[in-house]
Parts: C-alpha cells; sequence; structure tokens
C-alpha cells in the first residue's frame, strides 16, 4: 500500500511538473501600444449590454497596457466593493500578461502554487488581456456577479473588437 501511495504520489508530482512547464514554455505575449479611449468605450458598451441582458449589476473597467484605468463604468445597483475588484481584475490580466482565471485555477492546485496568493494582483476569474495583433494594448476587469459570470461579461467585450481594429 505504501508503495502504490508512493507511485501515485510520483506520478501525480510528474503531471503537475508538466503542467507548469507547459504553461512557463509559452513566449508571454508582449506589449503593445495602449488600448484607445474609443476601443475601451466600444468594448465597456458590449460588456455592459451582456450584463444588462443578464440583469447583472457589475463594475467593468479598461486598463491601457501599462495597467493604468483609461475607462470605468458601474451599473445600478452595483455593489460598491465590486470597483476596486474590477480595476484589479483588469491591472492583473495585464501584469501577468494572461487572464486571471488561469491564476485562480494554479492556486486552486493548491501546493506550491499557493504562492500566488502573495503577489499583487487580483487572482479571481473576470479578468482578461485585450490583444491586438499579437500585442497586449490593455486589459478588461468585470466584478459583481459570479466570477464565470463575470468573465462571461468581459468576453462579450472582447468581441466588440473583433475584426475593428484597436
Amino acid at each position: 500500500m505504501i508503495r502504490t501511495f508512493r507511485i501515485s504520489c510520483f506520478a501525480c508530482l510528474m503531471a503537475m511538473l508538466l503542467v507548469a512547464s507547459s504553461l512557463s514554455a509559452q513566449e508571454p505575449l508582449p506589449y503593445g501600444a495602449a488600448v484607445s479611449l474609443e476601443s475601451a468605450q466600444r468594448v465597456a458598451a458590449a460588456a455592459a449590454k451582456e450584463a444588462q441582458a443578464n440583469k447583472w449589476p457589475v463594475a467593468i473597467a479598461i486598463v491601457d497596457s501599462g495597467g493604468h484605468l483609461v475607462l470605468f463604468h458601474r451599473l445600478d445597483n452595483t455593489q460598491l466593493g465590486s470597483v476596486e475588484v474590477a480595476i484589479e481584475k483588469a491591472k492583473t490580466s495585464v501584469l501577468y500578461r494572461r487572464p486571471t482565471k488561469a491564476l485562480e485555477d494554479r492556486i486552486a492546485m493548491g501546493g506550491a502554487d499557493v504562492k500566488l496568493l502573495k503577489l499583487p494582483g487580483m487572482p479571481l476569474e473576470g479578468g482578461i488581456p485585450i490583444v491586438h495583433e499579437g500585442k497586449i494594448i490593455g486589459g478588461i476587469g468585470v466584478s459583481g456577479v459570479q466570477s464565470s459570470q463575470d468573465a462571461a461579461v468581459a468576453q462579450a467585450g472582447l468581441k466588440a473588437l473583433a475584426g475593428a481594429g484597436k
């Protein structure tokens, strides 16, 4: 039984190392020019439309490629705590060059990835980089409902830029 436990622990460790190496093996996207105000407005409007269609009171933040706030929109009746969370989700997605869901998933695995909780930022789903021509030009963060719903609102916002330029 101890031998079986050791073998399964070894297999589990090898699987975790394989996942970790695949995450770090990817070249990070470079930063590009900052998202324009016009594009930020388009993203926020599409995100707000999605939230309103679902009757989700959310805060929507758009940051530039440096993580600085470009636009903020809070729907009526959104809890006040979501204001800072939305901004932090957007900023985190830019600073770490990945959707905040990736950080949330790594923390959920436990083990050494729990150390990510000590990093500055918001490792909860709902923050997504805005990418144009293979470069990060900003990020969107949404907060106010369940994290998966926040992410759905953010994705709806990003769809507004598909094919529309930056």
